[in-house]
């Protein structure tokens, strides 16, 4: 049986709907954008067109007026009154946006019911697009990683399965052979990503060092790592503001991000030292993992995987439900006692939720109590260990928590 995420049903409802605005399908890659179309077309009897740019040569921008333009002449042939248009991988060709707009807005002029939707893997470059040329004219769907509940669901993987292999579900019925699945996500998901989605469409002049960075970024999820020191563990490093916008372009790309430390002032959040988080816990498996049995039994280290999976959790929706994610660290004066710390603050409509991942591998520290009686968040609590246990806060609504 097929397994229907429930953007299918936001995408079909529009799709239904008179032609107003084009739909944009959204996210990162491997996670289901064009097997989620394909099951819509197979449900509506709107007849249509698929058409895929990545073997299209970026330059080629007529190639959209080629493709448009042939929709356009079934209509008339056929003589439909309603049609539908699919573009896959659409960021991949120069000055797309400016194309989409001019043949859409002639649609408009002639009264065409010509509908579009388009899909792409990189959130940095349909955001470009999107803003700068195509205001008022789409509306978005954004696709996350996928949930311990979607993967449950469709694959049957456990909590702790979930936790270690993350969120793929191209690779999900790889996990048993550990070794085929790490190969599968590094040459099949992180090349392509890296190589395609990245370096060839961003203004990187070191592919080899963002290349590099990640693979270390994802080594160091839920820690906390300045890029200072990052730079002493690469090769060719550059400088710190070349390492940062490269983070900033894997953020866009939902594949690594750095949180900043929460505080009262913008100016120190954006100096503070980043703390590490994959937006899929497969890609600190790829690059750190050794094995499942191994890492699972050894606490200390399956409680920076639990951690990562809670951020990874939080992240998957920041986008959709606009709030923001940080760590929260207060130096200790006195060297003999630890530093006081929060492993994740959500931020809200100015609404402040505190998040301390728990996971028997360590005593309650004095970070929580301390953030408490410093910040007054709306709400604090534990995920984990006596607190809001790993099943449920990973299976949770993120709106519902905040």
């Amino acid at each position: 049986m097929e397994y229907i995420r429930k953007q299918f049903h936001t995408l079909k409802k529009r799709i239904l709907e008179p032609r107003k605005f084009i739909q944009v399908l959204a996210g990162p890659r491997q996670i289901g954008k064009s097997t989620l179309v394909n099951q819509l077309l197979e449900k509506v009897s709107i007849p249509h067109t698929i058409e895929v740019a990545d073997a299209v040569e970026p330059r080629d921008s007529d190639w959209i007026h080629r493709v448009w333009e042939s929709a356009r002449t079934t209509m008339m042939l056929r003589r439909l009154d309603e049609y539908l248009l699919v573009i896959d991988e659409v960021q991949k060709i120069e000055n797309w946006s400016e194309v989409v707009k001019r043949e859409w807005d002639t649609d408009s002029r002639n009264h065409l019911n010509l509908k579009v939707v388009l899909l792409g893997s990189s959130r940095l470059l349909l955001k470009k697009g999107l803003t700068e040329s195509l205001a008022g004219r789409f509306e978005l769907i954004r696709m996350p990683h996928w949930s311990l509940q979607e993967m449950r669901d469709a694959f049957g993987l456990s909590l702790d399965e979930y936790i270690y292999f993350g969120g793929y579900p191209g690779a999900a019925h790889m996990i048993h052979d550990e070794r085929r699945w790490r190969k599968y996500i590094k040459d099949s998901l992180v090349a392509p990503a890296i190589e395609k989605d990245v370096i060839m469409t961003s203004n990187i002049y070191k592919p080899a060092l963002m290349k590099q960075m990640f693979e270390l970024g994802c080594g160091y999820s839920a820690e906390i790592l300045s890029l200072t020191k990052m730079m002493g563990q690469l090769q060719d490093a550059g400088n710190v503001t070349t390492l940062a916008s490269y983070l900033d372009i894997l953020e866009q790309c939902a594949l690594l991000t750095g949180l900043q430390k929460y505080a009262k002032d913008e100016a120190r959040k954006r100096n503070s030292i980043p703390k590490y988080q994959v937006y899929n816990n497969a890609l600190l498996t790829a690059y750190k993992g050794r094995e499942f049995v191994e890492d699972r039994t050894d606490t200390r280290v399956w409680g920076r995987w639990v951690e990562s999976a809670v951020g990874a959790h939080l992240l998957s929706m920041a986008d959709e439900l606009d709030y923001k994610v940080y760590y929260w660290r207060e130096t200790s004066k006195n060297k003999d006692e630890k530093d006081k710390e929060v492993d994740f603050i959500v931020v809200r409509d100015g609404e402040v939720t505190a998040i301390e991942v728990k996971s028997g591998r360590r005593g309650m520290n004095s970070g929580l109590p301390a953030f408490v009686e410093d910040f007054h968040p709306k709400r604090s609590f534990v995920a984990g260990t006596g607190g809001v246990s790993l099943e449920d806060f990973l299976s949770s609504d993120i709106e519902e928590l905040l």
